[in-house]
């Protein structure tokens, strides 16, 4: 007897990993769990894990798409935002859905698109993971050719970039260049968790108009 996706429970914080799945089954589990869910989903080569995220990785996750957004408005960067969009490429049978996406150099291509396909579209020029819970780590942004990856794990920000295939940890951003990403992002997710978000937002507006 075949369990049905809907009678399987992953509880918030906790992932569920699957063996053996095939591509034509990630597109059909892809299809019932529907665009609205909670549930963030990482494939590569038969492997698939599903996650259901703690709500402070849901907050901290939009930190992280609010103070990108500040930035790149005030440099006047045309971006196109693709949230958690699934990023996948069926001939390197990969897949993942960062925390949150942009299109930056590669904004042009992807105007109007509501769905990426990287056997044909370019990968974001930066994904971000919070990685508030532990979970199976892939190596699909890798494999994918996304070329900045940012994660936030309990010990702050680390900002990994892709040179011939590999990741190197860096300590600055090519898409932010003479700005102190680390230290600025570290400062302003604990400036949230101490005052609220709304001032420590009103916090980053001042100090990037002051200093850009």
């Amino acid at each position: 007897m075949l369990l049905k996706l809907q009678q399987i429970i992953v509880k918030p914080g906790q992932q569920m990993l699957l063996k053996d799945v095939s591509w034509q089954q990630l597109e059909n589990i892809l299809e019932e769990m529907g665009e609205r869910r909670a549930a963030r989903i990482s494939y590569s080569h038969g492997w698939l894990e599903i996650m259901v995220p703690l709500p402070e990785h849901e907050k901290d996750k939009e930190i992280f798409g609010e103070l990108v957004r500040i930035l790149l408005d005030k440099l006047q960067i045309d971006f196109e935002p693709f949230g958690s969009t699934t990023l996948k490429n069926e001939l390197m049978r990969q897949a993942v859905e960062p925390d949150t996406s942009f299109y930056i150099q590669n904004q042009a291509a992807v105007i109007g698109k509501n769905r990426i396909d990287l056997t044909i579209d370019p990968p974001p020029d930066l994904a971000i993971e919070v990685d508030i819970t532990s979970r199976t780590k892939f190596d699909n942004y890798e494999i994918l050719g996304v070329p900045e990856l940012w994660r936030y794990t309990k010990q702050g920000l680390e900002i990994s970039l892709l040179q011939q295939g590999k990741y190197i940890k860096s300590q600055s951003s090519p898409n932010f260049p003479n700005i102190p990403i680390i230290e600025l992002v570290n400062e302003y997710v604990q400036q949230c968790l101490s005052i609220g978000r709304s001032q420590a937002m009103r916090n980053f507006r001042n100090w990037v108009n002051n200093n850009l």
